[in-house]
């Protein structure tokens, strides 16, 4: 398979990556260089959550994070987190019972509880969501292999029916990150955040995708023979395209 070619708006080609390769990147960059999980997932939380805040169409918009377990929950759930800090309204739906989550999503949880941020597992509040609700797609990773499980396709049918705008973490809930096939069910999002680098799955998915950097130093990519050229300036995301 040739990976596909992505290009920010100037015309700087970024390198696509399967998501065996983007395991490579986060094990040398946790296991080796010393990055930590967490802080990660606070940058991608932070970018996630610009992001949000660029999509709504009116001031007074809310927002509900729909979160899976490990480092995509994780994300999702520092997302709420800023979203709150700047007086947006916000909830999350959980795809487990709290004391399942792991990780960075555990730990992220516990943040979100001590604020009193509404969390629950029932759909319902993401049923009754309004237009200028903006949903946030935080419950699958790239890691995701086989078939969506119910639970999870029961929250992505809930996202596809919303009649606002959905934003994807990563890569959109349901699609093969390697091979952009849909996995059962897959969310159809207004706009993804992609982390890191692009994975070649997401050439073809619907809305735009944006590239976030969450703090992976350049030695990482050297380590693994990635060719990769920071293609970030004044903001931590940029705009990308396939060829």
């Amino acid at each position: 398979m040739v990976p596909p070619l992505f290009r920010t708006p100037t015309g700087q080609e970024i390198p696509a990556v399967t998501a065996d390769e983007m395991r490579d990147v986060d094990c040398v960059a946790v296991e080796t260089v010393g990055l930590q999980i967490l802080q990660m997932m606070e940058n991608a939380g932070r970018a996630l959550a610009w992001h949000v805040r660029d999509v709504h169409t009116r001031g007074d918009g809310t927002a509900v994070v729909i979160a899976g377990n490990g480092g995509n929950g994780g994300g999702g759930l520092a997302c709420a987190r800023h979203l709150a800090n700047r007086d947006i309204p916000v909830s999350v739906v959980l795809d487990r019972h709290a004391d399942e989550l792991t990780g960075a999503a555990a730990h992220q949880h516990g943040i979100l509880t001590e604020m009193d941020i509404p969390i629950q597992t029932d759909t319902q509040e993401l049923s009754n969501s309004e237009e200028g609700t903006v949903i946030i797609d935080a419950l699958i990773g790239y890691g995701l292999r086989g078939r969506v499980r119910s639970r999870a396709s029961t929250l992505i049918e809930c996202m596809n029916s919303h009649p606002g705008k959905v934003v994807s973490l990563d890569v959109p809930s349901g699609i093969d990150s390697t091979t952009g096939e849909t996995l059962g069910s897959a969310v159809d999002p207004t706009r993804t955040v992609t982390l890191a680098l692009p994975k070649t799955g997401l050439d073809g998915v619907p809305g735009t995708v944006f590239l976030a950097d969450i703090g992976i130093p350049y030695t990482v990519y050297e380590r693994l023979g990635i060719e990769y050229h920071c293609p970030f300036d004044e903001a931590d995301w940029v705009r990308i395209s396939v060829d």
